[in-house]
């Protein structure tokens, strides 16, 4: 696997970020890094996200920043241009996992349906993303369709928070889960980047918890 896929599933809980001003981007990879999670999945809907992926890869070079809801070929390659380690995309692009395969680029593309994890499977990926993991039935719904495609394991991102997701990463089909309760947008516009590090530690103390 991917050793930069290999490491996120180490830290076992991957924030979701969205950053609307790239202001924001150094203190919140300095609340992170400091809270015990030195990972990040900026979404790219924003117009912020390429300069604070940028921001956030040169103050913390040890920072595994990725880019997320990445939609078009065009945005893995601005992604990556701005420092951008990993994709993540909501759904399965054949063309996007393909392009980023070529470019050895790792890529995490949302998964729900058995179909979908068959074309993961073919095309090679040992990692997806299962999106929106609640709202699609989480763990039930993982095992039910799961069981079939014994090579993947999942990073479940959607509705995951600090009461379910022990459950998840106690499951061995769980790489990693993606979560945003910690680094929600109301705390980045308030500038609480102390109580994001304080999240970010509960965060990482509950992976050391269940994961060792």
């Amino acid at each position: 696997m991917n050793k930069i896929l290999e490491k996120l599933g180490q830290y076992g809980i991957v924030p979701v970020v969205v950053l609307n001003d790239s202001k924001d981007a150094e203190p919140l990879a300095d609340a992170l890094c400091e809270g015990g999670l030195a990972c990040a999945e900026v979404t790219f809907r924003t117009e912020a996200a390429a300069e604070s992926i940028r921001i956030m890869s040169e103050k913390h070079p040890e920072m595994l920043v990725g880019a997320g809801t990445v939609l078009t070929i065009e945005q893995v390659d601005e992604a990556v241009a701005a420092g951008a380690k990993f994709i993540v995309s909501p759904g399965l692009n054949p063309e996007i996992v393909k392009y980023c395969l070529e470019k050895n680029i790792a890529v995490t593309p949302g998964v729900v349906t058995p179909s979908e994890m068959a074309q993961a499977v073919e095309l090679g990926l040992p990692l997806v993303k299962f999106f929106p993991a609640e709202p699609s039935g989480g763990l039930p719904m993982i095992h039910a369709v799961a069981a079939a495609y014994t090579t993947l394991k999942f990073m479940p991102t959607g509705g995951i928070n600090p009461s379910n997701v022990r459950d998840y990463l106690k499951d061995d089909k769980i790489f990693a889960c993606g979560g945003s309760w910690m680094v929600k947008g109301n705390l980045v516009d308030a500038g609480d980047f102390d109580k994001i590090k304080e999240l970010t530690k509960e965060a990482a103390d509950i992976v050391k918890e269940i994961r060792g």
